[in-house]
């Protein structure tokens, strides 16, 4: 018999409902992109809607350490309610892509501490902190780069993106792509960096998907554009 969660469930009984859900084929598939997670995440979402927006049970879900049950706390938690600390601690403590991930675009791209976060963390040591930085930046680039220098983040991009540990060097990517498709005259600089780092240029892309390799990627989105335009 499923575990039927409500607004009153406790972690134990949130844990047990993941458990039920687990598959250990979608587990295998996860672990290869680094994601210790085996459960569907539109089932995971069913489970957090059944639950509602509860803050301290998704901080309680958070101490757990567990991927999926911290997924589950980022879709119940309410991002208002995180002050600046808060949001530095569990983004530090988000190792995972996905916890990162959905922790950056859920949470830190409503809260108004979003621009002092970037700033807190673009240059951590820590190249897992720091992609969450650049992250939040290549957000910045589209939503305020009133609050950017972009050419200062060119330079950065050119010195660094190429021996930047992996998830590093995509944040930095995506940063760099962004300025290239958002701002038309730093356009020619980010191609001409994104051809002479050739960072992933050579990574595998399904058919119709774009590639993130950035000079591919600038061009595709600013075609993409004009055509809208037209």
């Amino acid at each position: 018999m499923s575990t039927v969660l409500t607004p009153q469930s406790t972690v134990a009984e949130v844990q047990t409902a993941l458990a039920e859900l687990e598959d250990p084929r979608m587990r295998a598939v996860n672990e290869k992109h680094g994601d210790d997670l085996g459960v569907n995440l539109s089932k995971l979402r069913g489970l957090a809607k059944a639950l509602k927006s509860n803050q301290e049970l998704a901080q309680r879900l958070w101490a757990t350490g567990e991927t999926a049950t911290r997924l589950v706390a980022i879709l119940i938690c309410k991002p208002r309610m995180f002050s600046l600390d808060d949001l530095e601690r569990w983004l530090r403590e988000a190792r995972t892509p996905k916890v990162q991930g959905w922790f950056v675009n859920y949470v830190v791209k409503k809260s108004k501490h979003l621009e002092d976060l970037r700033k807190l963390l673009m240059h951590d040591s820590d190249p897992v902190v720091a992609s969450a930085g650049w992250e939040l930046t290549a957000h910045q680039v589209v939503k305020a780069p009133e609050n950017l220098e972009l050419a200062q983040l060119l330079d950065i991009v050119e010195a660094e993106m190429k021996t930047a540990p992996d998830r590093l060097q995509w944040a930095m990517n995506n940063t760099l792509a962004q300025i290239g498709i958002e701002h038309e005259p730093l356009r020619s600089r980010a191609l001409q960096i994104g051809e002479d780092l050739q960072v992933l240029a050579d990574y595998p892309t399904p058919p119709g998907c774009t590639s993130p390799f950035a000079p591919i990627w600038i061009n595709e989105m600013v075609s993409r554009k004009s055509t809208s335009q037209q």
